[in-house]
């Protein structure tokens, strides 16, 4: 994680692609029930995994940060969708569930 803890996302995006890194942005795009982040989130990552910001936490991210480094090669943008049924998180000791989608694209 950058340690430019409170720096806008794009900031540090700006400043990485400026140090010549490349560079891919993932967004919460859409929402329902529960997500621990809300729209218009986003978290920055570089091609060496490097990242700044937050779209979800834990095993979210952890699913992102691959697809983002797939992406800075690709070029191809991706939209991912998670989601827990109510009844799953119930099993897992959480309150309710809910699905969240994500916009990876590289910055060029």
């Amino acid at each position: 994680m950058d340690q430019m803890t409170g720096t806008e996302p794009f900031v540090v995006a700006e400043r990485w692609k400026d140090e010549g890194r490349a560079v891919a942005i993932a967004t919460v795009i859409e929402t329902w029930s529960s997500a621990p982040r809300p729209v218009g989130s986003h978290l920055v990552i570089d091609i060496d995994g490097n990242t700044h910001g937050s779209i979800s936490g834990g095993c979210i991210e952890g699913a992102v940060i691959p697809e983002a480094l797939y992406i800075i090669g690709s070029g191809q943008s991706r939209v991912l969708e998670f989601g827990v049924t109510d009844e799953t998180a119930r099993h897992a000791g959480l309150s309710c569930g809910g699905r969240i989608r994500i916009f990876i694209e590289r910055l060029d």
